[in-house]
């Protein structure tokens, strides 16, 4: 169903099942008709929402002259005086607009204004009956005619895809995920400052790559037209970061994009946000006491408390302190109650398996197989913070071998609220022992030969501890999200 406005160029206006957009158009018309422009080109601000309700004191009654810019969504419009509350950068701030106060045709223009329309109000502050900082409308305009509805007012926005694909909807009517997408800017800011308050440098290194390393991913694959060659997206920051310490950057990090051609699940999206840091001269129990102390930090700095509730279950996810650490092995015994895992056939663990009622595929190697037990069963019982430390030497080959069992890594994964949040270290700085590790997995689908990336080892890397966060899931824990992608504004999505 469509309409078209009498002074719209006959532009065809979708009604969306309502007359509601034709209603807009035809004020909008109407608007243009007075001399008035319905969007403005700028409106001089002095104030905030959140400024303005802070500068009336609990005593005073009349306070100063503010001018403020919002969007309106509520609106109690009345014969000669009316209420609206206008929503802006910081909050919602209420507005009191009477007719004897901007005049009678002024009034009669503010009562056709609709809730969505941006507009600027100046006066003096008061405070109601109820106790209610409100605005004293003086002087206001129509800075920008929204010509669409808001979602309906009593049930808001609850459907998902519309959230995802129309955030800008989401964030003008659902107040906790404005909450906490401020929140995901003020935990990435405090990132920053964490690690540069220790003088690591702060780098940007490639998304397009011509070999995807640092991680066993399927990439995104393109060309380059000018170069007539294929690039990727990269899939991790490891390996030019690790560049950077051979050239004598000592403590490197980036916060940046990285890409996956892979499925979508609550944890999963395939373009997401990566912290990844490496620091010369140390190892993985660096890593430890740096990724402690940088949770703690931005827990503290970005939610005021090493206390975290755990969304729907009550629980208290503890922070402070010392945090557990176990070794992955003694997790998988515990787990399957069988000493000698490690020494059995495939067979028998496939077989554990079905005990445990988890689905595995039979043709995955023994260790992806050990793995699939920590991922589907012991997982998601790390609540509470758990270093897990050597895991087994088949899942990384960039990370030094325990001195003490061959058959395991320097390495730690951090879990907390049953996912993993960051992995980390001691970094692998044997040029040798490192190409035959890649060797080792090059035949498979996801991994490539990074001969440049070795060429670089050959040149000398300090010992070094690295470590890697993904920002989403840090954030899905600090603000309770149920889902990755209500903590990134725009996730991916199939075409509509």
């Amino acid at each position: 169903m469509s309409s078209t406005s009498p002074n719209s160029s006959n532009f065809t206006i979708p009604l969306d099942g309502s007359d509601q957009v034709a209603v807009r158009h035809a004020k909008l018309d109407q608007i243009k008709e007075s001399g008035s422009d319905p969007f403005q080109a700028n409106w001089e601000q002095t104030h905030v929402s959140s400024q303005v309700i802070a500068m009336l004191g609990e005593e005073e009654e009349i306070g100063p002259e503010v001018s403020v810019a919002g969007r309106i969504v509520a609106f109690r419009l009345m014969g000669k005086a009316s209420f609206l509350k206008l929503l802006d950068r910081a909050g919602k701030v209420q507005a009191y607009v009477r007719k004897d106060g901007i005049g009678e045709d002024q009034y009669a223009s503010f009562k056709k204004l609709d809730l969505g329309d941006l507009i600027g109000v100046r006066g003096n502050l008061f405070r109601t009956k109820t106790g209610e900082v409100t605005i004293r409308v003086a002087e206001y305009e129509l800075l920008s005619k929204a010509l669409r509805p808001l979602p309906e007012k009593w049930h808001g926005l609850t459907d998902n895809e519309q959230i995802y694909r129309q955030r800008y909807l989401d964030l003008i009517v659902n107040d906790e995920s404005r909450v906490r997408f401020k929140a995901r800017s003020q935990i990435i800011r405090e990132i920053r400052e964490f690690f540069w308050s220790r003088d690591f440098l702060e780098v940007e290194t490639p998304m397009l790559q011509t070999v995807s390393g640092g991680a066993s991913a399927r990439p995104f694959r393109t060309h380059f037209n000018a170069l007539d060659c294929d690039f990727s997206l990269r899939i991790a920051l490891e390996l030019h970061l690790k560049r950077l310490l051979v050239g004598g950057l000592d403590r490197v990090f980036e916060v940046g994009r990285v890409f996956r051609n892979e499925g979508l699940s609550r944890r999963h999206n395939p373009e997401f946000t990566m912290l990844e840091a490496y620091q010369a001269y140390s190892d993985y129990r660096g890593m430890m006491e740096l990724t402690q102390s940088l949770i703690k930090h931005v827990a503290e700095r970005a939610l005021g408390t090493l206390q975290v509730e755990r969304g729907g279950t009550g629980e208290v996810i503890d922070l402070s302190g010392e945090w557990r650490m176990v070794k992955y092995k003694n997790l998988i015994v515990e787990a399957v109650g069988m000493d000698d895992w490690f020494l059995l056939p495939k067979s028998e663990k496939l077989a554990k398996t079905k005990d445990l009622k988890i689905e595995v595929d039979p043709s995955l190697e023994d260790f992806e197989i050990t793995n699939d037990v920590f991922e589907k069963v012991i997982e998601p019982t790390l609540i509470q913070p758990t270093f897990v430390t050597h895991i087994p030497s088949e899942l990384c080959p960039l990370a030094k071998i325990t001195q003490s069992d061959p058959t395991t890594i320097d390495v730690f994964e951090l879990c907390i609220n049953g996912q993993e949040i960051a992995p980390a270290y001691s970094e692998q700085n044997d040029p040798l022992v490192q190409r035959q590790a890649f060797l080792r997995q090059v035949g498979e689908e996801t991994q490539e030969l990074d001969e440049d990336f070795l060429t670089a080892l050959e040149h000398g890397m300090p010992p070094a501890g690295g470590m890697g966060m993904g920002i989403d899931r840090l954030v899905i824990f600090l603000t309770n999200a149920a889902n990755i992608r209500d903590t990134i504004l725009f996730p991916t999505l199939r075409p509509a």
